[in-house]
């Protein structure tokens, strides 16, 4: 986990989210006026939101859950209204501080713990849910399998993940992000084939007790990611 490309991408990936596209990430989560392209994205992100929680129980009292790459924690207050303990984290310290202060009147404070860090640091303890949502998108199918192998090795019920499938309308809008100048470029997305996570996720030996159960694309203009559910065997 722990290579050389996977850290240089780690890197690129908090230096984005955390300086680069804050301001574009702290209007996108809200409900500002955005242009169409970006409307596009936000829809997207709401509806996938929705989808990962319908996966999950609607009363989650007694459970303790993981926002995985958390942003700016819409998912994790959804979480904490159906009673979760959730253990919000994510790599950027400034996208930490937007969702605590973005903590609405109706959740307690000791309902959702935040934290700026590494998702998979065993001080975290352990989890009846893990969810990454467009969390592992920036990184190698190979990698963000070893992450959902570090997830697996501390969750019971189920880990939903989402990933970017490849895809020609995907495989374009990748080659246009490459004409920006690099210091406004997101890291690239890692797009991947159906078949070859399956594979990857199949033929690794610390999620050989985990099977693949409900998976959905949502697709809607320029916001393209696929949910995965995985379960104990």
């Amino acid at each position: 986990m722990t290579s050389a490309q996977y850290l240089a991408r780690r890197s690129e990936v908090e230096t984005y989210f955390d300086r680069t596209a804050v301001a574009a990430w702290t209007r996108l989560t809200s409900d500002a006026p955005v242009g169409r392209i970006r409307a596009t994205v936000r829809a997207g992100r709401d509806e996938m939101r929705r989808t990962l929680l319908s996966w999950l129980p609607l009363d989650l009292r007694g459970a303790r859950l993981l926002d995985a790459g958390c942003g700016t924690g819409s998912f994790s207050i959804e979480a904490a209204r159906r009673g979760a303990e959730v253990v919000a984290v994510d790599i950027s310290p400034t996208l930490i501080e937007i969702a605590q202060r973005r903590l609405p009147d109706d959740i307690s404070h000791n309902a959702i713990r935040f934290v700026a860090g590494d998702m998979l640091d065993p001080r975290h303890g352990g989890f009846n849910f893990a969810v990454a949502m467009d969390s592992f998108i920036h990184y190698r199918a190979e990698d963000a399998v070893r992450i959902v192998a570090g997830l697996a090795a501390r969750t019971s019920d189920a880990i939903l993940m989402t990933y970017a499938p490849r895809t020609p309308l995907l495989a374009v809008m990748h080659a246009v992000g490459g004409l920006f100048p690099r210091g406004n470029r997101a890291p690239a997305i890692e797009p991947v084939a159906e078949q070859k996570l399956s594979r990857l996720i199949a033929d690794h030996s610390d999620l050989a007790d985990w099977r693949c159960a409900r998976n959905c694309r949502i697709a809607n203009g320029f916001y393209i990611s696929h949910a995965l559910e995985l379960r104990p065997s």
